[in-house]
């Protein structure tokens, strides 16, 4: 009996302790139980998979279709905060304690702790309140797979408090790049980490269409001066889709609109089918100053061209590794 009494006294203190704390509109009395706790992010769960449950975003995977001339790819990722935890409230409104067999780890009894309670058969009329309380989220690193990509998001921790919407954006350097693109960005929350996918096809590249009287009249214009590709309307065929590019790219910007073009001019030699020796020297020159007398421009910015010497050396070696020479070099002396 006396264990018994123990015990009905430490569920009354725990009722009389919980109503203390509470004035009579329910407001903390305690005025610093009114202040906002500041949100410690755990980081123990970032490099755990992020459950369902915690960020409802816009998108996993986002598609971009773009022109052959676009500079970047941007994309804007959404999601909103609807984590929760579950917790279990304080023991309230108990009616009627009896024959209980045993109560352990119960921590609170006023101000000390109740290791156990025997000789009690069972328990009836005591109530408990599970609760399912909004959390905040941590974004705690966000790291693009490239240093082509770059994300735009306020500095990190970035705490999204509970039940709000956030987005941030992703920007994708083109320069240089032809055809389907994909690349990734790994964000680290402290609930776990998400991968993010970006899939960007760069469309080839536009060739205006010309009258055959356009066409005659744009290559006695080249026969009068070779470099007059690269000057007025000539240029947007001839030096804007090459712009920032390099290697295969280049190549496919700058060489193949003349040389590969199914309306390719009888003075426009078929790369494929050069009858003298070639090597990485020989495209080199030939791409930096041309030829006098004939259509093919200097494309070296020191001849009045469009290309940097780094875009002609990358040129040379795709041409020559990508057209193997058709006629063995002479013996050597």
């Amino acid at each position: 009996m006396k264990l018994q009494r123990i015990f009905v006294c430490g569920v009354a203190g725990i009722v009389l302790a919980g109503g203390r704390l509470l004035a009579a509109d329910g407001n903390p009395t305690n005025a610093a139980a009114a202040t906002a706790a500041v949100y410690v992010p755990d980081t123990s769960h970032q490099n755990d998979p992020l459950p369902d449950g915690v960020l409802a975003w816009n998108s996993l995977t986002q598609d971009a279709t773009v022109a052959a001339d676009a500079g970047n790819a941007h994309f804007v990722f959404s999601f909103t905060n609807i984590a929760t935890v579950h917790e279990t409230a304080l023991v309230t409104n108990v009616t009627t304690v009896t024959n209980i067999t045993a109560v352990t780890n119960s921590f609170f009894f006023w101000f000390k702790k109740i290791s156990s309670v025997t000789n009690f058969s069972t328990a009836t009329s005591i109530t408990t309140n599970n609760v399912t309380k909004p959390v905040p989220v941590a974004f705690l690193e966000v790291h693009p797979g490239c240093q082509c990509t770059t994300t735009e998001l306020p500095p990190l921790p970035w705490i999204i408090p509970a039940g709000t919407n956030a987005q941030f954006g992703v920007a994708v350097n083109l320069a240089g790049r032809t055809g389907m693109q994909v690349k990734t960005v790994n964000v680290k929350t402290d609930k776990g980490f998400k991968q993010l996918i970006l899939k960007i096809n760069i469309l080839p590249p536009v060739v205006p269409t010309q009258s055959d009287a356009d066409r005659a009249h744009a290559l006695e214009m080249a026969k009068a001066d070779r470099q007059t590709v690269f000057q007025g309307d000539c240029a947007t065929c001839h030096v804007k889709p090459g712009t920032g590019k390099y290697g295969k790219p280049l190549s496919d910007a700058v060489c193949a609109i003349c040389h590969e073009s199914k309306t390719r001019a009888s003075m426009v030699p078929d790369l494929h089918n050069i009858k003298t020796p070639t090597n990485v020297d020989f495209w080199q020159t030939w791409i930096a100053h041309g030829k006098a007398g004939s259509l093919m421009p200097a494309f070296s910015t020191a001849d009045g061209g469009p290309l940097s010497d780094m875009q002609i050396a990358s040129l040379a070696g795709y041409l020559n590794m990508a057209i193997p020479s058709q006629t063995a070099p002479p013996p050597a002396q």
